[in-house]
């Protein structure tokens, strides 16, 4: 099957679910980034909704007011393989990707369209590598999972610090995020529905394993270990079950550059060690709970989808990861920091790796890729470019 050539279609972008709470933020951004001569458009089930943002984003732009309006449904794959074969990149925010994501993968990877998206389901990662991955590369397609503070700053950040040590060498990287920011209705519910499905998530773990080649004479890990004091970071680290360190491993296994023997560890760096023991026993009842139906309703019903922090406390809100790495005898702290982390920053790295996949000179891939491994410094010269800061703290 050949390369699919999209440089006719009607679009360069497309973005799918932007009448959400971080649809509506990736659009704002959108309207006010996109590059002179871009033909984007907005799309989603309801075009009442779709009208309304609209009207919102002329008021700051003016020419926003005739963007175009495309009506498409996760129900019906029909719409979504036409809203697929029309543009060049589709980026969406309709999640639970488990419960809406797999037709609109499928229609990407099937038409030869780069897709984005900010999930952090593991599950439906894993899933859809098995079921399309093939069918995407085939076709030219770039499917980037992942594209939003899940897991762009430990995916580009390890990238960047990894370029700074010694080639050839074995090299250890320990990553430490921690945060201030809160969370909307959209996020919860996502969490809540990864949580409830421990068993499906290791299934679909090994599926892939199955059928995802492994680095010839290389070895990448990505261990899931004990607390750890950081006399570096000056704090300790809570281990994260998060999907942050297998797409960090993902990219180890797909560029050479990250040495011959690669590992990363991902913990939440926290000061005290009382409120570390506090966190990682509330994250375990969160997990419980989300294992009974009606206590996952209750939980899921605290912040309802469309929801989430206001203006006033994203523009509190603020992260830093700090990496603690070494190799060939060099020994470094790098950081990625930025403000809100949920909303405003992951609006901001969505829309620039759309961005980037649409006008960026990038290496030649496909299939089932990471942000560090499609984009690579093109898109963490653009993060830099819009405010996320990526630097060397001691060498």
């Amino acid at each position: 099957m050949p390369r699919q050539d999209t440089s006719g279609r009607a679009y360069d972008l497309v973005l799918y679910g932007a009448t959400g709470f971080t649809g509506a933020l990736t659009a704002a951004y959108l309207a006010s980034h996109v590059p002179e001569g871009c033909r984007w458009a907005l799309a989603g089930r309801s075009t009442a909704k779709l009208e309304r943002l609209r009207d919102r984003l002329a008021q700051s732009d003016p020419s926003c007011a005739e963007l175009p309006l495309l009506r498409a449904d996760s129900g019906d794959p029909g719409s979504l393989r036409e809203l697929a074969a029309g543009t060049r990149v589709l980026v969406t925010t309709v999640g639970p990707y488990l419960v809406h994501g797999e037709p609109l993968v499928a229609a990407c990877a099937a038409a030869g369209t780069d897709y984005v998206d900010l999930c952090g389901e593991a599950e439906f990662i894993d899933r859809m590598y098995v079921r399309h991955e093939a069918t995407a590369r085939a076709s030219g397609a770039r499917l980037v999972h992942a594209s939003g503070f899940d897991s762009v700053p430990y995916d580009l950040g390890v990238r960047y610090t990894v370029g700074l040590l010694p080639e050839g060498v074995p090299i250890r990287v320990d990553g430490f995020v921690r945060t201030n920011a809160g969370f909307s209705g959209g996020t919860l519910n996502s969490a809540l529905t990864a949580a409830s499905r421990p068993v499906a998530m290791a299934r679909a773990a090994r599926e892939r394993q199955r059928v995802e080649p492994r680095p010839v004479g290389r070895t990448v890990r990505a261990p899931f270990g004990p607390p750890v004091r950081s006399g570096e970071t000056r704090t300790w680290g809570v281990p994260l079950p998060t999907l942050d360190p297998q797409i960090v491993a993902r990219s180890a296994a797909a560029l050479d550059r990250y040495g011959p023997d690669f590992r990363y560890r991902h913990y939440a760096g926290v000061r005290r060690l009382p409120i570390a023991v506090g966190g990682a026993l509330g994250a375990g009842a969160v997990c419980a709970l989300a294992q009974v139906p009606s206590a996952r309703r209750w939980l899921s019903g605290r912040l309802e989808p469309g929801d989430g922090p206001s203006p006033e406390r994203r523009a509190r809100s603020w992260f830093k990861v700090r990496f603690v790495a070494s190799g060939g005898g060099t020994r470094l702290i790098t950081e990625v920091s930025g403000g809100d982390p949920g909303y405003d920053e992951t609006a901001k790295m969505l829309a620039e790796s759309a961005l980037s996949l649409a006008f960026d000179d990038l290496p030649e891939t496909a299939g089932q890729v990471t942000t560090a491994v499609a984009m690579g410094d093109a898109l963490t010269a653009r993060l830099q470019e819009a405010g996320i800061r990526f630097g060397v703290v001691q060498e």
